[in-house]
């Protein structure tokens, strides 16, 4: 029996493979700060588990519509109109099993066999395996701190191919936890749309961005490119990593074809937990949702006080997500064999930039302030020690 092609050649991704090293180092009575996944410690606002038990009372569980129940449908239509002020019909929304199943509908919706995929080089490592899986090429173009690690209209117009069918970014991004400032982002897509490729941006962590100078609330992408792709997802701003719910926003001439991926795919997401996020558009639970986020900020002050502290600089001050993306091209090692001593010597988790791309896959780590203070301030306080031993 033979595995197909693409399950020989898909990558892992290695903040995954790190977990489970960290796993069995606490199995053999270590504890370990993990600092390497991007995964919030608040978990699901109050109002929500509340609205999940409440669900799980033995009543008929039933699917749901291949895009989603209405009435979640309807209430992120209005979470467009109330936090980015901008009218979202709900027939355009698909819901889906996290984010990451918005991105595989995306994906699989737009690009065929032997078209391109042009995405910046750092970036989140499986949107170039979704497009390899639908038979598309990524196109990774590399960035730098004068791009903030993001693309531009530039290097987009620089890039592109005879083949290219679509431009993906995310803003803010994973791993550098930086934005794509609003008229950049608007340059980008129209060049995209001038071409005739589709835009496809990943807002997942659209809510936990920092405000302009001027107190505003960033906005999404749609007030200024109607018909881009938007994924989004309920794990960030709102913690509920392991709820697997997320969405995304389609142009009009995709909403059927994705109803038609989505019901061969996934055919429903889960029932109870969208019942559930319904929950997260109280004025309550989006007061919570604030209240982590500001958390997030003071967490960050302490990350990026106690990298600069132990001499990991940083080349970009992140403004929104939760990660910071160090240059430890000063210590000597490279990023991996820094991260993977990190791990078995000092016991902190911390994930190599060769998740993200090639220009800085050996110069740069990532790491997450989404843990708590406490474990920011230990893991700062190991990993000095530990750069202090390579000396």
């Amino acid at each position: 029996m033979q595995l197909s092609q693409r399950a020989r050649e898909v990558e892992p991704f290695h903040a995954m493979a790190f977990g489970d090293v960290a796993a069995a180092i606490e199995r053999a009575g270590h504890p370990v700060v993990r600092l390497n996944l991007g995964e919030p410690d608040y978990g699901a606002p109050a109002a929500v588990r509340r609205a999940m038990a409440e669900e799980m009372d033995g009543r008929p569980l039933a699917y749901t519509s291949a895009l989603g129940t209405p009435a979640l449908r309807e209430r992120l239509a209005w979470f467009y109109r109330e936090r980015h002020g901008v009218e979202v019909d709900p027939a355009r929304i698909a819901v889906t099993m996290g984010g990451s199943a918005a991105l595989d509908l995306a994906i699989a919706a737009t690009v065929d066999p032997g078209t391109d995929v042009l995405m910046a080089d750092p970036s989140y490592p499986c949107n170039r395996q979704i497009v390899a899986t639908f038979g598309g090429r990524a196109v990774t173009i590399p960035t730098s701190p004068a791009s903030r690690f993001q693309l531009t209209a530039d290097l987009v117009r620089a890039s592109w191919t005879p083949t290219t069918r679509a431009v993906m970014v995310a803003s803010p991004s994973n791993p550098t936890g930086t934005s794509i400032p609003a008229g950049e982002l608007a340059a980008i897509c129209a060049v995209a749309r001038e071409r005739g490729a589709w835009r496809i941006v990943d807002e997942i962590y659209l809510d936990l961005a920092d405000p302009d100078a001027a107190g505003r609330r960033p906005r999404s992408v749609l007030a200024h490119d109607r018909d881009a792709i938007v994924v989004n997802s309920f794990s960030k701003a709102f913690g509920m990593t392991g709820w697997r719910l997320g969405w995304c926003v389609l142009p009009e001439s995709l909403v059927a074809p994705v109803e038609r991926l989505a019901t061969n795919l996934f055919l429903s997401p889960s029932a109870p937990v969208q019942h559930a996020a319904l929950a997260c558009f109280t004025p309550k639970s989006l007061a919570e949702a604030e209240e982590r986020r500001l958390e997030l900020l003071e967490r960050r002050a302490l990350m990026l006080d106690g990298l600069a502290r132990i001499g990991l600089p940083l080349d970009c001050v992140p403004d929104g997500a939760f990660y910071a993306f160090a240059d430890i091209s000063g210590t000597g090692l490279d990023a991996w064999t820094l991260a993977d001593r990190a791990l078995r010597e000092a016991h902190v988790a911390i994930t190599p930039g060769r998740d993200f791309g090639v220009t800085q896959g050996d110069t740069h780590v990532r790491l997450s302030y989404a843990a708590s203070r406490e474990a920011i301030t230990e893991g700062i306080v190991r990993l000095g020690r530990f750069l202090d031993s390579l000396t």
